[in-house]
């Protein structure tokens, strides 16, 4: 029903389940379509599928193309992919049965990663009891996602998504292994 007749339409049920056109219009369609194409011109579809103007051969061409795209890419892509067996960045290992996956590590952040867990205690001592207790809880809290993180890319090593989270991790680490040395340097809480 439409407003015309006397009714609104608030929902899609209130609409008609089909609607005939007022005519054909296939035989116009391709009486159109014949007297565009040149004489001779092989029928719009044979029995064998063929189609008009020798267009199935560039449909397989194409698809050949496309596999052949799709293996190539295939074939990139596992010479990119971490390997299997070098060491993880951090200090988190994966869970047992996980892949472990190749991280390019920074000699730069390894060596200011050590250096600020090796001062952490210290600083640690210098902060105040419950400044303490929020940075211990935020770093289990930091270490529990780093393994996940791993663990999970140990079974797809290609997701990108988790590949940018656990850098995102790292860094997070980072950020709060800074603040605490920065905070117990300077005597005040977090």
């Amino acid at each position: 029903m439409t407003e015309a007749e006397g009714k609104s339409v608030t929902t899609l049920r209130d609409l008609p389940r089909a609607i005939e056109p007022p005519r054909d219009l296939w035989p116009q369609i391709e009486a159109r379509l014949d007297a565009d194409s040149p004489a001779g011109a092989a029928p719009a579809v044979a029995a064998g599928g063929t189609h008009r103007g020798g267009r199935a051969p560039l449909r397989w061409l194409a698809a050949a193309a496309m596999v052949a795209s799709l293996a190539v890419g295939v074939w990139i892509g596992r010479s990119v992919l971490p390997g299997a067996a070098a060491p993880l960045m951090g200090d988190v290992r994966p869970a047992p049965g996980a892949m472990q996956t190749a991280w390019v590590s920074d000699v730069r952040y390894q060596r200011e990663h050590e250096a600020l867990m090796q001062s952490l205690g210290a600083q640690l001592a210098a902060l105040p009891p419950a400044s303490r207790t929020k940075v211990l809880g935020s770093l289990a809290t930091i270490h529990e996602a780093k393994r996940q993180l791993e663990e999970a890319l140990g079974k797809d090593p290609g997701n990108a998504l988790l590949q940018e989270l656990l850098v995102n991790t790292y860094q997070d680490e980072m950020r709060v292994l800074t603040d605490v040395h920065e905070a117990g340097t300077a005597g005040r809480g977090i």
